[in-house]
């Protein structure tokens, strides 16, 4: 479905209505409203960046895409990509504000550049299926590449791919902490209730 969808924004892209239409739909910038980027922003995951090669995006989103599907479930799937996604852009506007004279800042002529396509929700699926694999070395694989790209050609779009990796990382250390302290305090519980049946019992 995911490629399906990235296919039709590509074709759609190339009629002059198209064009319009998917950029009102899923065109992100960050000189928006953070409410208009961010209803945008499921439907720009989809929409491929004009600058790069559209099979490009097809391979990558059927490939990982489906490996997470496959490992991770189609709902934790979609919200990781989101995550993922939302991430990068909320942290472009940062970048932006804090202007190209500080640490981290970017010139602010950037915030009219479109911000579409499926890349930085690819490179988050794959920091999601290392941790859930424990795969440290694809892990340590896709942390190196993509810190190396910002170094060696530093852009927006490799610093957003490197926030919504944190941020995916972030996500899944904390969803299995939670869901292994919900497992521990199950077995407490269960533990404290059948103490308390096997005394009343003793009782009678």
């Amino acid at each position: 479905m995911s490629t399906a969808l990235v296919a039709f924004f590509h074709i759609v892209q190339q009629f002059s209505w198209g064009g319009d239409v998917t950029r009102w739909l899923g065109g992100v910038r960050a000189e928006l409203p953070i409410w208009l980027a961010v209803a945008r922003t499921p439907v720009s995951l989809f929409v491929p960046a004009v600058d790069l090669p559209v099979w490009g995006a097809l391979a990558q989103v059927l490939v990982v895409f489906g490996l997470a599907e496959l490992t991770l479930g189609r709902t934790r799937t979609v919200l990781i990509a989101y995550i993922a996604t939302v991430s990068g852009t909320m942290a472009a506007r940062l970048m932006i504000a804090l202007g190209p004279d500080r640490i981290l800042g970017i010139d602010s002529k950037l915030g009219h550049a479109l911000d579409t396509g499926p890349s930085a929700a690819v490179v988050g699926l794959v920091v999601a299926i290392a941790w859930a694999d424990r795969a440290m070395v694809l892990m340590a694989t896709v942390w190196g590449l993509m810190i190396a790209e910002v170094a060696w050609k530093p852009n927006l779009a490799g610093r957003e791919h490197l926030v919504g990796m944190a941020a995916v990382l972030a996500y899944a250390v904390g969803a299995e902490a939670w869901r292994r302290g919900r497992e521990v305090r199950e077995v407490v519980e269960w533990t404290s209730t059948r103490g308390l049946r096997e005394r009343a019992a003793a009782r009678h």
